[in-house]
């Protein structure tokens, strides 16, 4: 993976965020990462970038977005980045344990790049992650500025 390209991880779970950096480490992924632990965070990160205060066009960004978090969920700032025209370039994986079709379909229409369900399973869990690795290993993400 491009080494310009940093991995945001917005997820409340300690333990969760835990393993994914683990095992995206695994997996060869040796880009920067950044752990917020709500949707509340993760937009004040970006707002500059979107005001113009700061450029991204050096940088990349993808992030692993998980649902279900505190202050502001997951869906909220899914929504609230792709209707940026900056912030709308940069790629959006929603990761979460919820699989209702309701959902899967509401974040795809808000333009979500991907969506993983979280198995329940802690082996089923890595494994998982680790083919995310994989796949942000080949995947080109173009630079949000």
């Amino acid at each position: 993976m491009n080494k310009n390209i940093t991995i945001v991880i917005a997820e409340d779970d300690e333990g969760h965020a835990y393993l994914i950096k683990r095992n995206l480490g695994k997996a060869g992924v040796v880009n920067p990462i950044i752990h917020f632990k709500d949707g509340e965070e993760v937009l004040n990160y970006f707002s500059p970038f979107s005001s113009g205060e700061k450029t991204i066009s050096h940088v990349g960004y993808i992030i692993l977005l998980d649902i279900k978090m505190p202050r502001i969920d997951g869906t909220e700032v899914l929504e609230k980045m792709k209707s940026d025209p900056v912030l709308k370039k940069i790629p959006i994986i929603m990761i979460t344990t919820t699989d209702a079709p309701a959902e899967v379909e509401l974040c795809h229409k808000l333009g979500c790049n991907s969506y993983i369900v979280k198995p329940i399973d802690y082996e089923k869990f890595i494994d998982v992650v680790k083919k995310l690795g994989y796949f942000l290993e080949i995947v080109e993400i173009p630079n949000a500025g």
